[in-house]
């Protein structure tokens, strides 16, 4: 009977993790391919690091989130580093590149 409701338990853990990890995938991916998309200058006109930095900040996150969970200390570091890309930087860059929106 234990074995029985630790393998249902294992198996939605699992599940969960799994999930976790195809979104850290999926978020670094989308954060990946807008900074190829922005203009160079677009970032330093709001006062963050240069495109190259960003590039490499997000190129590094996915190849972590690719090779080791997202709840590990690395994985756990790279995904903050793509959520600060997507609610600090991206919305900026994207509002500079736009313009007024009068």
């Amino acid at each position: 009977m234990d074995v029985v409701v630790f393998s249902a338990v294992a198996g939605l853990t699992g599940w969960i993790m799994l999930t976790l990890q195809l979104l850290a995938i999926g978020a670094a991916i989308f954060a990946l391919v807008h900074a190829v998309r922005q203009r160079t200058d677009a970032y330093p006109a709001v006062d963050k690091l240069t495109k190259p930095v960003w590039l490499g900040i997000l190129a590094a996150s996915l190849l972590v989130v690719l090779l080791v969970h997202p709840v590990s200390f690395l994985g756990i570091i790279a995904v903050v580093a793509v959520c600060v890309y997507l609610v600090d930087v991206r919305p900026r860059v994207d509002d500079i590149q736009r313009g007024p929106r009068w």
